[in-house]
């Protein structure tokens, strides 16, 4: 994992050309569209049903307008750290076939090349709408020893009826089981990552060389 980005914009926005170096970005909106342009040629518009997966590699730029006029903006940008350094710039968009997932962790992105989204990293990322009442585990993982990021998009949960998570907090997870329960219904994301596999430490923005 690189970096996280929290963003709510309302109104109208213009982020102008920019680069990337060796990041890979997932952009995770829930809400608001977003007109993208970038150097590979692609001119879309993606929203909370249409996501977006930049692979920057050795170089790529992109520029951004933000509507969030109808309604807010609201969103994450995941900044992953590569396999390698300088892989061939790539931009995927994938269609949701619901905008929610309720009460089961839907895997967005992976390694495995039958995922929607594929890493050149050891990462995984999950979703899930969870309803009040419900209680949800962690989903099944095929490898052993992973690190789990827990991160609450919107509303707030208890995890072993002991500990609060609210809104835009987190919690890391190792060689735990844990359940998770909400009393008026959250949005969660889940980052799964194996710290021992090889990674590209510095781009741009996932090696944290920009603040």
């Amino acid at each position: 994992m690189g970096r996280i980005d929290h963003a709510t914009f309302k109104g109208k926005h213009h982020i102008a050309m920019h680069p990337h170096v060796n990041d890979e970005i997932l952009s995770y909106f829930r809400s608001g569209k977003v007109e993208h342009r970038d150097s590979e040629g692609f001119h879309e518009t993606i929203g909370a049903n249409r996501l977006m997966l930049m692979k920057a590699g050795k170089l790529f730029q992109h520029e951004e307008d933000i509507d969030g006029q109808t309604e807010p903006h609201e969103g994450l940008q995941i900044f992953i750290r590569p396999g390698v350094k300088d892989l061939k710039p790539e931009v995927i968009f994938h269609d949701l076939d619901e905008l929610y997932s309720d009460d089961q962790w839907r895997l967005l992105a992976s390694p495995a090349k039958n995922t929607a989204f594929q890493f050149s990293s050891q990462t995984w990322i999950y979703d899930v709408r969870l309803s009040p009442g419900n209680t949800l585990g962690l989903p099944v993982l095929q490898v052993e020893g992973l690190t789990q990021l827990l991160y609450v998009f919107k509303g707030d949960v208890m995890v072993n009826n002991s500990l609060e998570l609210k809104h835009k907090e987190g919690l890391i997870i190792k060689d735990e089981e844990i359940a998770i329960q909400t009393k008026e219904g959250a949005e969660l994301v889940l980052f799964v990552t194996d710290e021992q596999a090889p990674i590209y430490k510095d781009g741009m923005y996932s090696g944290n060389q920009l603040r």
